[in-house]
């Protein structure tokens, strides 16, 4: 199989790697990085890097060049900027060799939205995935471990999502000072909890999740401070359990988040931390029918994850399920 990473930013070369380094289990024979910008010189020795690691690089400035690549390809990982992806869905669809795509967070509209773990059936054989973005995979992901596969437990839930500014690597979106988000969405505050619906939606389902959001002058990590509440209640014991259980979190008892990202840092593949959320596991406050916690959230590890997730379902890949278990127990540690 023949795959495309499109873009090579910060989740395009990660995602090549990983995919470069797990080539024989995922099935794929060739991973083409296309370049979309003419590299600038200091980025040389990262894509030579990626060639050095088995990936063939092209640049297909033109829009025939373009269109000639894409119809050799078998799947595509759109990584590019925001909005490219959507220009393009009608390119992939109308594709006859094509047996997926998927596109990254910002691509609402692009296809089935997609949380690893949460709504994997509706996506299976489906041509065109988004994957959601980070902090919703954090809340979608907390709203299935504490409120149930269906949702049973759940009676409410609301979630701060406290934000990064800007990725370590990235000098664009800095800011000076905590900046509030505006609640753009009137049921459900920010995206994050709007767009979590919308991947419950795609199961039939209709949570009562609202989300709030303050970006911070950090480069570093995420965090989100939870507040379920239950249908019933539950024994702390119980609900840690369940944490601690889902391949697709880790759990912490450290309060830093420097000192996770270093962990990450120094053991997680590419110097990265790939569970959809870390928890506080030793910080809960559980309350008769209430949850309440804190957990880190490592970017957009938690979506490469998914990303993979997605093309071993859209391509029907014979041996899916066991890859994504092998992939969460290899890039998830169980305790951080």
């Amino acid at each position: 199989m023949r795959v495309l990473v499109n873009g090579t930013g910060n989740i395009g070369t990660t995602l090549a790697n990983l995919l470069l380094a797990h080539r024989a289990l995922l099935g794929i024979g060739e991973v083409i990085v296309r370049k979309v910008r003419e590299p600038r010189p200091f980025e040389g020795p990262d894509l030579n890097e990626l060639v050095n690691r088995g990936a063939r690089l092209v640049h297909a400035p033109t829009e025939r060049a373009a269109a000639d690549l894409l119809a050799s390809i078998d799947y595509v990982f759109d990584c590019r900027r925001p909005g490219a992806a959507l220009r393009d869905r009608e390119v992939y669809l109308h594709l006859p060799r094509l047996r997926g795509a998927s596109a990254q967070g910002s691509e609402t509209g692009f296809g089935v939205p997609f949380v690893g773990g949460v709504n994997a059936e509706v996506v299976r054989g489906e041509k065109l995935v988004q994957i959601a973005s980070c902090n919703t995979h954090a809340t979608a992901t907390l709203l299935r471990v504490l409120g149930g596969a269906r949702l049973e437990r759940l009676e409410e839930a609301d979630l701060v999502c406290v934000r990064r500014s800007e990725d370590l690597g990235g000098r664009e979106r800095l800011v000076g000072a905590n900046v509030v988000s505006r609640h753009r969405d009137a049921r459900h505050g920010t995206h994050h909890a709007a767009d979590a619906a919308r991947v419950y939606a795609t199961l039939g389902l209709a949570p009562c999740v609202t989300s709030s959001d303050i970006t911070t002058p950090s480069q570093l990590m995420h965090a989100v401070r939870f507040n379920f509440r239950l249908r019933e209640a539950r024994a702390a014991a119980d609900v840690g359990a369940d944490l601690e259980a889902e391949r697709h979190l880790a759990v912490t008892t450290k309060f830093d988040s420097n000192r996770l990202f270093e962990l990450g840092r120094r053991y997680g593949f590419q110097g990265r931390l790939y569970a959809h959320a870390i928890v506080v596991a030793n910080d809960l406050l559980v309350t008769e029918r209430n949850v309440r916690g804190w957990a880190f959230v490592p970017q957009e590890g938690n979506t490469l994850l998914s990303t993979i997730e997605a093309f071993l379902l859209q391509t029907g890949h014979r041996r899916g399920d066991a890859v994504r278990h092998s992939l969460c127990a290899r890039l998830i540690p169980r305790v951080s």
